[in-house]
């Protein structure tokens, strides 16, 4: 199953639905694109996040975007436009997705724990 944003390359939806263990809540069954603004992730124990892709590409946890030995925050929020969108999305093992995004940022690994933890939080949340 493919989808594209709007304006971007095409990026794969539901990589894991087949092929991801289900037992964890920490494990996605489906990745999909909702709107332009909004990747959508369901999670094996039944719960849906509502992501705002750019508060995702401002939570990235790289060494270019967070210093690995202090933890600060490297990444100005100024410098990542309104419109960042993924331009595509890959499977990191089994734990992680890695996204390329619209700025060219792509050094970026989203463990699924991380990413669960922070959509639980609201810290992600895309407005309706």
């Amino acid at each position: 199953m493919r989808a594209g944003w709007p304006g971007h390359g095409q990026i794969r939806t539901n990589l894991y639905s087949s092929r991801m263990p289900t037992k964890d809540a920490h494990v996605p069954s489906q990745i999909q694109q909702k709107d332009a603004r909004t990747l959508s992730i369901s999670w094996a124990d039944g719960a849906l996040s509502l992501i705002d892709v750019r508060a995702l590409r401002l939570a990235c946890g790289c060494a270019h975007c967070i210093d690995e030995w202090s933890g600060r925050p490297l990444l100005d929020s100024s410098s990542v436009p309104d419109d960042v969108a993924p331009i595509g999305i890959q499977p990191v093992g089994r734990y992680a997705i890695q996204i390329q995004w619209s700025d060219g940022h792509d050094t970026g690994i989203y463990p699924f724990e991380r990413l669960r933890g922070l959509a639980d939080q609201g810290l992600l949340d895309a407005g309706d």
